[in-house]
């Protein structure tokens, strides 16, 4: 059956005696509460409030940068910053915001189910967020790690101990979260679609969640093994990576980089799903390649686990093997090339709406593929080498992670804060917000990739004066990228109390998650759905309102 031939409709009656459940009060988003709504909504919050954070310290940063001596922050506190800059950044941001945040709120909306498969499950996961948050900002009353997010020993054996270790616990908690949240999912989209939607009916943003949790499973554990070694050597007197006691460092890389690569694709998969349903209800045409996206999406799950060496090619690795992950990082392009290319390809002879998410699609389109070319670049141990802890470095993956998972978290924020909130959004806010993120994201991190090719090092306080003119400005770059978050709070918080009221469905959009009310009742629907055509149909006779 091809993506054509199925179609999607809804039944919308309400059995005899049923009474329609309520709505959720403004106080149930404070408490331990098991409706995958809610806990989306709490995971995003959460997760903005450490954006704010993450970005703070990031500005801090860019001041001391302005200038070549270390005259703002002590050098010792620029590496607590810069540590925990990329920490909350990863781990308490966008992983959060993307899996925890949209996943919830989506994926049993999307499948016509009433609540994730373990609801209680579902609620454990997302309050270990909140300790562990609390533990990572904690540490800096003990002078905070300050070992960078890779924590590579033997300097974090030597330095700031506790501070470390509630580092490491701290990110062994969201770990924990992660990998809970990864089972729940699984089973969700597996086991509580609604009987009429089978696998080639299935969203491509549950695909991409699918794919990401398996992802989560394989690599998450890695990691949590190689912090608690780790946690033993520090406190416990083993000596795992301890070099001068018969330990190996190069073991904790191994499995520190064994998660932290695919941790990337953590990132980037569900922001992939967002591009797929935003994309074509925007460009109100059928998705280009279905199955091609679909599949793409597992294979970079697969391809991605064998990629992980290409960042230890200064750590001793053997020629052979340098060869070896050089041709699989290359590899995970491929898959990654064919979601771009149909996104392209779905945008050519569409209807373009130009609001607010799409906007940010087009702009993650370009910021995306500017960070994946550096990133070929990168995959090249001979160029890889040469550039290796260099600013060239900061510069891909920011272009990876801000230019593709923020601007694609935005692009989302957007497209479903009518579904989310009943509300709609101010455009003309949203507009000026787009217009200051890509000046500034371009301003920040373009000049990077020459200060790299220079030679400067990246994580260091002083640098030498013939980088300050391009650090200058990165930095005024850095403050109007920080400047930009205000018309978009501000619209957010204004919309959300005083804007037009949404019906269910504003955009038109074909997905299940659309033919119930917005914001959706306590349990989604009260009759479930039924799918009789495709969730991108658009132009097939089943668009439900007409093209703007």
């Amino acid at each position: 059956m091809t993506q054509s031939d199925v179609s999607m409709s809804v039944t919308a009656s309400m059995p005899a005696g049923h009474h329609p459940p309520h709505a959720w009060k403004w106080y149930d988003y404070f408490t331990f509460n098991t409706d995958h709504k809610v806990i989306g909504i709490q995971y995003l919050v959460l997760s903005f409030f450490f954006y704010l954070v993450g970005g703070l310290m990031a500005m801090a940063m860019r001041t001391e940068l302005s200038t070549p001596d270390p005259d703002f922050v002590d050098p010792g506190f620029y590496n607590a910053l810069m540590t925990n800059h990329g920490t909350i950044m990863i781990f308490f941001w966008i992983v959060p915001a993307a899996i925890g945040g949209f996943g919830n709120f989506l994926i049993p909306l999307m499948i016509g189910a009433r609540d994730m498969a373990f609801p209680k499950l579902n609620a454990i996961a997302f309050w270990l967020n909140p300790p562990a948050g609390l533990l990572l900002l904690g540490s800096f009353f003990f002078g905070g790690s300050q070992t960078g997010w890779t924590a590579y020993p033997p300097l974090s054996l030597i330095t700031n101990n506790t501070a470390q270790s509630m580092w490491i616990l701290s990110i062994v908690l969201v770990g924990t979260s992660s990998i809970l949240g990864a089972l729940n999912f699984i089973v969700t989209i597996w086991k509580l679609r609604v009987p009429s939607m089978s696998w080639d009916r299935l969203p491509l943003f549950c695909w991409a969640m699918l794919a990401t949790s398996t992802l989560a499973l394989f690599s998450t554990p890695v990691l949590a093994i190689g912090l608690i070694l780790l946690l033993f050597d520090i406190n416990f007197g083993t000596s795992f990576f301890k070099p001068n006691a018969g330990g190996d460092v190069v073991i904790y890389q191994h499995l520190f980089w064994f998660y932290s690569h695919p941790a990337v694709y953590l990132m980037i998969l569900p922001i992939f799903g967002i591009m797929s349903e935003v994309i074509p209800v925007h460009a109100r045409k059928p998705i280009f390649g279905y199955k091609a996206i679909a599949y793409s999406s597992l294979a970079i799950c697969i391809v991605g686990l064998f990629v992980w060496v290409h960042h230890m090619f200064t750590s001793g690795t053997p020629a052979w093997m340098r060869m070896f992950f050089t041709i699989s990082t290359l590899i995970v392009a491929v898959p990654t090339g064919v979601k771009v290319f149909s996104w392209v390809a779905t945008l050519w002879g569409g209807k373009i709406r130009l609001t607010s998410p799409m906007l940010f699609a087009v702009g993650l389109l370009a910021m995306f593929v500017m960070g994946g070319l550096s990133g070929v670049m990168l995959g090249n141990a001979p160029f890889d080498v040469h550039v290796h802890d260099t600013y060239f470095v900061v510069a891909h993956f920011h272009y990876v992670l801000f230019g593709g998972s923020v601007f694609g978290l935005y692009a989302g924020i957007y497209h479903w804060f009518p579904k989310i909130t009943g509300r709609l959004y101010s455009e003309a806010w949203g507009r000026v917000h787009f217009v200051l993120t890509l000046i500034g994201t371009n301003l920040t991190f373009l000049p990077m990739h020459e200060l790299g090719l220079q030679g400067m090092p990246r994580r260091v306080a002083m640098y030498d004066p013939q980088f300050t003119d391009l650090n200058v400005i990165s930095t005024i770059g850095a403050f109007i990228l920080g400047i930009s978050v205000l018309p978009f709070f501000f619209n957010m918080a204004w919309s959300w109390f005083y804007g037009p009221k949404a019906d269910g469905n504003p955009w038109a959009g074909l997905t299940l998650e659309w033919t119930t009310a917005s914001p959706p009742l306590v349990e989604n629907w009260e009759v479930l759905p039924t799918v009789t055509h495709g969730p991108y149909d658009y132009g097939m006779g089943y668009d439900q309102k007409a093209t703007a």
